[in-house]
């Protein structure tokens, strides 16, 4: 019986040293220097462990200007704003362009503005290219930063947003370079090359981003994709 007792335990302790790492690793709690993941570098194609690669910028101001370079992005770093009632931001950013694609973004974590990047110049331009031969010059954003709770679902209406962290992005359409406007409320569900780009998009986010929500998931989200970095996991 004893020796029973002592092999749960020794299974136990296995299990809550497995759960601690991957809870650090998911929250950004180890350090680079004491990673076993080699650090995020934005013109190298997504590798394994992409999630805690990304992680660990949450906390790390340096290791995010190292990150995020031109021509990549030219993101500048902005000062935190303390969180009060659940809102507020920390090691955060402001950028215009990001994947080549012109956008306006203050603030957005950097965690999120590195998978933002990534998302674009390894999966939406070349995405671009293949369907019409071009890039995307712009994206259309609603916000990134709103002080409010999540919308759209009674579940969670009294839940703080991951907006109200800058840890969440949304983005309502594409502009291409010769001026073709790539709407997700007017082309998602019509037929041809726009709507195969927006889904194709959309279900390429769900590596980069946690959460991944589009015009599939509710009503609230049909005229635009939702990402964030937030704790849960969700593409839809």
């Amino acid at each position: 019986m004893k020796k029973l007792a002592r092999r749960f335990a020794r299974m136990a302790l296995v299990v809550l040293i497995a759960v601690a790492l991957f809870g650090s690793l998911r929250f950004g709690l180890i350090p680079q220097r004491f990673s076993p993941f080699a650090p995020l570098s934005l013109k190298d194609p997504p590798r394994y462990f992409l999630d805690a690669r990304l992680s660990v910028l949450r906390r790390d101001p340096a290791l995010c200007q190292s990150v995020l370079k031109f021509p990549h992005t030219d993101a500048s770093a902005i000062a935190d704003q303390p969180v009060k009632d659940g809102c507020g931001w920390s090691n955060a950013v402001k950028f215009s362009i990001v994947g080549g694609a012109r956008i306006g973004v203050n603030p957005l974590t950097c965690e999120m503005a590195a998978a933002l990047a990534l998302w674009i110049e390894q999966d939406v331009q070349p995405l671009a290219q293949e369907l019409f031969g071009q890039s995307v010059v712009r994206l259309g954003d609603m916000g990134s930063y709103g002080c409010r709770n999540i919308i759209g679902n009674p579940l969670w209406k009294t839940v703080r947003s991951q907006h109200a962290s800058a840890n969440a992005i949304d983005i309502s359409g594409f502009t291409l370079a010769d001026g073709r406007q790539i709407s997700i409320l007017k082309d998602w569900s019509a037929a041809g090359a726009a709507s195969l780009f927006l889904k194709e998009a959309h279900k390429r986010a769900c590596r980069y981003f946690r959460v991944t929500l589009g015009p599939e998931y509710n009503e609230a989200h049909k005229n635009h994709f939702h990402f964030d970095r937030g704790a849960f996991s969700r593409c839809k």
